[in-house]
């Protein structure tokens, strides 16, 4: 397995991915923001992507948005999508995403790495657990 930066060639498989991890959550996105997000992604100014890739196939991703922080004047990085195939998972693939944005987050300067995951994904936070410090904050979103 390999973890490399997103390109444009792996569009067609990053879409399958990204639609697989927003059914995940009930969600679904029209057309343009797929075609927004992606774009975003591979400028690779704010946001950007990273991918796991095993045999010339992509079986995970991670994008992480790099952001002003009023407490850390660097900046700090927000990995907003984790994402492993579910045959994928239980092999390294999310630890070894995680890994590669700590890493990227260090290179950037912006070593302040978090997340949020819903309470009931109790595979996920498993490795969270392993890999993360949960923190006591509670997320409020303005209503719909």
């Amino acid at each position: 397995m390999q973890i490399r930066p997103l390109r444009a060639s792996d569009r067609p498989e990053w879409n399958a991915l990204w639609h697989a991890y927003l059914e995940f959550y009930d969600t679904t996105l029209s057309r343009s923001v797929y075609d927004a997000t992606f774009a975003s992604l591979l400028a690779d100014r704010e946001m950007c992507a990273l991918v796991a890739e095993d045999d010339g196939r992509l079986i995970g991703l991670a994008h992480v948005i790099f952001h002003a922080h009023c407490w850390r004047p660097e900046g700090v990085s927000y990995l907003q999508d984790l994402y492993a195939l579910p045959e994928a998972r239980g092999k390294g693939v999310g630890r070894a995403l995680i890994e590669a944005v700590y890493a990227l987050a260090d290179a950037r300067g912006r070593p302040a790495v978090y997340w949020t995951t819903q309470d009931f994904n109790t595979t996920a936070r498993q490795l969270y657990d392993r890999v993360g410090q949960l923190t006591p904050f509670i997320k409020y979103a303005r209503p719909a």
